[in-house]
């Protein structure tokens, strides 16, 4: 494969990954100077094209650490709910960083907390904040460069867990971004920030009306475009999974939908031995992920210090 095409024989391409942050323009006030960071010298926004909905009512981060995480990255909020009564010293840290922000506070009941959570987790805290900036496509493929680069497309996954879960694999194995369909399928919502750990702050995600289009473009891009299918004929360990990989991972329960798996150049399914039928979609996309850093591994450039 060389930059900027696709050749009818794969081999891993020249030229460096460039992880999503360094195309992402910094945005949002930080901490300054205090124990969670100074979020205005990190990059974490989509620089172009993102779409900057106006922010509504009903969306929240829970648990400390992802609060922490939003607060280190300067991620847009509105305010912020504690439980009443709550006296720690984890608590007062954060009610000094969000004071030194000027983030309204607000003092609730915990049984409001746990009305609010998604999985009941909330530790006592939770952020309000407006509309996620999805990126658009074009912000993924500039974030991926021109070398070995990695983007997850979701096929209408639908669980916010899942989504989460998936976004944190992605962005900790060095990805480039994750394509959403913007209906019937899970958006980045208080389950995701949740279960991904703070990593959606940092990945540029994607939402598109057309996941084959979509497909098309990153193929464009020098991308080869493997489909995740327990119906496959060869495993992971024989798929060509390194250089600029698009790995399509299918719905729960329905898989690929047939539209995008016609567009994949290949499918590819995990060796397995046991009798469960397969792993979720969120295991299995984080083997995926993991296998193409192993294979990509030498062609990555150092990962750089924070």
């Amino acid at each position: 494969m060389t930059e900027g095409g696709r050749h009818d024989h794969r081999s891993a391409s020249d030229g460096q990954l460039r992880k999503g942050s360094a195309a992402r323009g910094s945005r949002g006030s930080g901490v300054q100077g205090h124990a969670f960071g100074a979020a205005g010298a990190r990059d974490t926004w989509p620089a172009s094209g993102s779409n900057r909905a106006a922010a509504h009512q009903g969306l929240y981060i829970e648990g400390r650490r992802a609060v922490a995480e939003a607060l280190r990255t300067g991620f847009p909020h509105r305010r912020a709910l504690i439980a009443a009564g709550q006296s720690d010293p984890g608590s007062e840290e954060f009610i000094s960083a969000l004071s030194e922000i000027g983030t309204p506070i607000e003092y609730v009941s915990r049984e409001r907390l746990s009305e609010l959570s998604s999985h009941g987790a909330h530790q006592g805290i939770m952020l309000e904040v407006g509309s996620f900036p999805y990126a658009d496509i074009t912000d993924i493929i500039s974030a991926a460069g021109s070398g070995p680069a990695l983007v997850v497309v979701l096929d209408h996954v639908t669980d916010e867990g899942n989504l989460g879960a998936i976004v944190r694999s992605a962005e900790v194995v060095g990805a480039a971004g994750v394509v959403i369909a913007n209906k019937r399928a899970a958006g980045v919502g208080i389950g995701t920030f949740k279960t991904s750990a703070g990593a959606v702050m940092h990945l540029p995600i994607a939402q598109v009306a057309n996941l084959a289009s979509a497909l098309e473009q990153l193929k464009e891009a020098g991308f080869w475009a493997v489909g995740a299918s327990e119906h496959a004929e060869g495993t992971s360990w024989e798929t060509p999974l390194d250089g600029r990989v698009a790995l399509v991972m299918g719905a729960e329960g329905t898989g690929l939908s047939r539209l995008v798996q016609e567009r994949c150049d290949m499918l590819t399914r995990l060796p397995q031995r046991g009798q469960t039928e397969s792993l979720n979609v969120a295991q299995a996309a984080t083997v995926l992920c993991y296998e193409w850093l192993r294979r990509s591994w030498d062609s990555l450039p150092p990962v750089p210090e924070v």
